[in-house]
């Protein structure tokens, strides 16, 4: 399994274990991460699965396409290494990736 570290934006952080071929927003719902909140399931249509991507693991995953691109810029707090989790796929290379949240998906 590759496991995938998310950090809250208060510091507290999450390891999971996600499956290969799985969404990094899917690992997140299953280990009830809190701060992914995912409200359309995964169809880049809410960035309520919004992360940013540390930089070193930025090069190991494929550009956004045009449908990230757009709702991203809809998020809030977005950065250079913002990346919508619903459309990034777990695979082996992605092993030890860290995923820090917005302060805006925090829930407080």
């Amino acid at each position: 399994m590759t496991k995938i570290k998310f950090i809250e934006a208060s510091g507290k952080e999450h390891e999971v274990e996600a499956q290969e071929g799985q969404s990094v927003m899917q690992a997140a719902l299953n280990n009830l991460v809190p701060g992914i909140v995912a409200e359309c399931g995964g169809f880049a249509s809410c960035a309520t699965c919004h992360g940013y991507v540390d930089e070193a693991w930025r090069t190991k995953l494929p550009p956004p396409d045009a449908a990230e691109e757009a709702m991203i810029e809809c998020a809030f707090h977005v950065q250079p290494s913002s990346r919508l989790t619903c459309q990034l796929k777990v695979t082996p290379t992605l092993d030890g990736m860290v995923v820090r949240l917005p302060v805006s998906q925090t829930g407080e």
